[in-house]
C-alpha cells in the first residue's frame, strides 16, 4: 500500500503540466499515472483545481547558527521555509566562524541535523585568509558551492566573515585559481566596496542619511564594476563562477555576454529586485534595507526582462533574519543599521502571483525555484523534479484563493522585521508543502514537530 497517494493535480512534468495521480512510498515517488489509475493508500489529498510542482530548493539563505542564534535558528528560519513551499534550502555562510574548513563544516551540520525541518545544503566559505582549505572543502563532498565577498569583513562584524571574503585582486587571483581546482560553482557578492565606502563617507559628512541615501551610496557602478572583475578574473583562471543577487539590469547584460562567449557563470536574483524599487527605502527606512539595495523602478522592469528570457538560472530569497533593534538603529542614520531581511516563505507566493498578473508563466516560474537550482549544483534528480525514484518533495497551490501577508503570521524568529511586503494581498495560496512525503505545511500552518526532520543533501549522492 502507498504511504501517500496526490490525486488529481496539475502535475509539472518534463517541463509542462499535465493532468496525473503521484503516489508515494517510503519517501520516494514511486509512480506518476493517470488520474484514478490507483487507488489504495495510508493517506489521500484530492488536489483537483490545484498545481503541484517540486519542492522549491531556495538557494541563498542565511541562517546565523551558531554565533547569532538570538536572531533565529536552524529550527525556527526552516520552519519559515517550509510555510512558503520550500522543501530544500541552500545555507550561505555568515555564521560564527564561516564554514571555511571542514571541522567548522562538520559542526554546522550537526546542529542543522537537530533542528532543521527541511532538508538542506550547505555553500563553504572561500576567502583570502585560508586558500589552502578551498580544495579540501570540495574534497569533503559535502558542498554544492562556494560564498565569497570581494571586501574584507566589516567592522564590528570579523568574526562572521572569518575565511569569507577576498579582500584585494591578489587574494582574488589566487582564491580563484584554487576554485577552478574544485569544479565547483562560487557565489560572488559583486559590489565595489572602494567606491561604496567612499560614498557613504561623503554622504554622512554631509548628514546625509535617509532611507534613500543607502541606495545612492551604491549605485549601479558599483555592482557593474564588481561583475566585470569576477568575469574577467572567471576568464583568466577557469573557475566557475555565480553572480549573487544581481539588483541591476546592466550586469545582467554582462552575464548574458559572457554566457554566449563560452563563460561557466550563472545569474542568481532575488524577489525584493523584482517585487520592490527604492521607494520602500523611503518609506520602511532600515527595514527595507539590503545589499545590493533596491533600485528605480526603471531598472526593476528592466531586469524582468532577464527573468524571462532564461539569462536568470536561479532565484534565491537571501534570507537574511536580523532583531528589531539592529534595524531600528538606522531609523535616523541608514548606515547604521544592518542589510538584510527575511523572505524564504514568500519567494513562491510571489512569484506565484507574477504568474497571474502575466509577467512570466509558470513553467519558467518552476525551472528557476525548483529544475534548475537541482541541476546546476549537482542534486538532480533526486531533487527538483517529479519522477519515480525522486524524493517525494512537493509544492502544492492553487490560483482560486488569495492571500494576505501578516507578518504576524511569519514563523521567522525576525518577522518584526519583515515588514516591506506586510500587508501584500496575492492572487495564490500555497497549500502543501510535502517532503519526502511528509506534510510539512498544510494551509498555511507548519508542522513545528517536524524538528529534526531535515536532512543534509550533498551533490552526486543519491539517498
Amino acid at each position: 500500500m502507498l504511504d501517500l497517494l496526490l490525486k488529481n493535480g496539475n502535475v509539472y512534468l518534463d517541463g509542462h503540466f499535465t493532468y496525473a495521480d503521484i503516489g508515494v512510498k517510503g519517501g520516494r515517488t514511486v509512480f506518476v499515472a493517470s488520474p484514478g489509475t490507483y487507488t489504495e493508500a495510508e493517506q489521500t489529498l484530492n488536489l483537483t483545481g490545484q498545481y503541484v510542482i517540486p519542492g522549491a530548493i531556495d538557494t541563498h539563505m542565511h541562517v546565523r547558527d551558531p554565533g547569532h542564534t538570538e536572531r533565529g535558528n536552524f529550527y525556527t528560519e526552516t520552519l519559515a521555509a517550509a510555510a512558503g513551499g520550500v522543501t530544500t534550502i541552500m545555507e550561505h555562510p555568515i555564521s560564527v566562524p564561516p564554514q571555511y574548513n571542514v571541522e567548522i563544516l562538520e559542526n554546522r551540520i550537526r546542529r542543522a541535523e537537530a533542528q532543521c525541518v527541511v532538508d538542506f545544503c550547505f555553500y563553504g566559505a572561500a576567502g583570502g585568509e585560508f586558500p589552502e582549505e578551498i580544495t579540501k572543502l570540495a574534497a569533503d563532498g559535502r558542498i554544492v558551492a562556494y560564498k565569497t565577498f570581494l571586501h574584507a569583513a566589516p567592522e564590528g562584524r570579523e568574526q562572521e566573515f572569518r575565511g569569507l571574503t577576498m579582500a584585494d585582486d591578489g587574494e582574488l587571483m589566487a582564491g580563484m585559481r584554487e576554485l577552478a581546482k574544485t569544479g565547483l560553482i562560487c557565489a560572488f557578492h559583486a559590489e565595489d566596496n572602494d567606491l561604496i565606502q567612499y560614498n557613504i563617507r561623503k554622504m554622512k559628512a554631509e548628514g546625509r542619511t535617509s532611507g534613500r541615501d543607502h541606495a545612492l551610496s551604491r549605485p549601479v557602478i558599483s555592482e557593474v564594476q564588481s561583475v566585470e572583475r569576477v568575469l574577467r578574473f572567471a576568464g583568466e583562471t577557469g573557475a566557475r563562477v555565480e553572480i549573487a543577487h544581481v539588483s541591476t539590469p546592466q550586469a545582467m547584460e554582462l552575464i548574458r555576454q559572457a554566457k554566449r562567449s563560452g563563460l561557466d557563470v550563472y545569474a542568481e536574483t532575488c524577489p525584493h529586485y523584482l517585487f520592490l524599487n527604492e521607494d520602500a527605502l523611503e518609506k520602511f527606512g532600515p527595514f527595507a534595507k539590503c545589499n545590493p539595495p533596491l533600485r528605480r523602478q526603471e531598472l526593476v522592469d528592466q531586469l524582468w526582462e532577464y527573468v524571462v528570457d532564461g539569462t536568470v538560472d536561479y532565484i534565491g530569497s537571501d534570507h537574511s533574519p536580523f532583531l528589531y533593534e539592529e534595524k531600528t538603529k538606522g531609523l535616523k542614520d541608514i548606515f547604521a543599521a544592518v542589510s538584510g531581511f527575511p523572505g524564504v516563505d514568500l519567494r513562491l507566493p510571489l512569484m506565484l502571483n507574477a504568474v497571474k498578473e502575466g509577467k512570466i508563466t509558470l513553467e519558467r516560474v518552476t525551472e528557476l525555484l525548483c529544475e534548475n537550482p537541482a541541476k546546476i549544483f549537482g542534486i538532480f534528480p533526486q531533487k527538483g523534479t517529479i519522477r519515480p525514484g525522486a524524493d517525494a518533495d512537493f509544492a502544492v497551490f492553487n490560483f482560486d484563493h488569495t492571500m494576505t501577508v501578516d507578518k504576524k503570521k511569519n514563523y521567522s524568529h525576525a518577522r518584526d522585521i519583515a515588514i516591506p511586503y506586510d500587508g501584500w494581498k496575492l492572487n495564490c495560496q500555497v497549500s502543501y508543502t510535502i517532503l519526502r512525503g511528509r506534510i510539512l505545511m498544510r494551509d498555511g500552518v507548519v508542522d513545528e514537530g517536524a524538528k529534526a526532520y531535515g536532512q543534509l543533501v550533498c551533490p552526486g549522492r543519491q539517498r
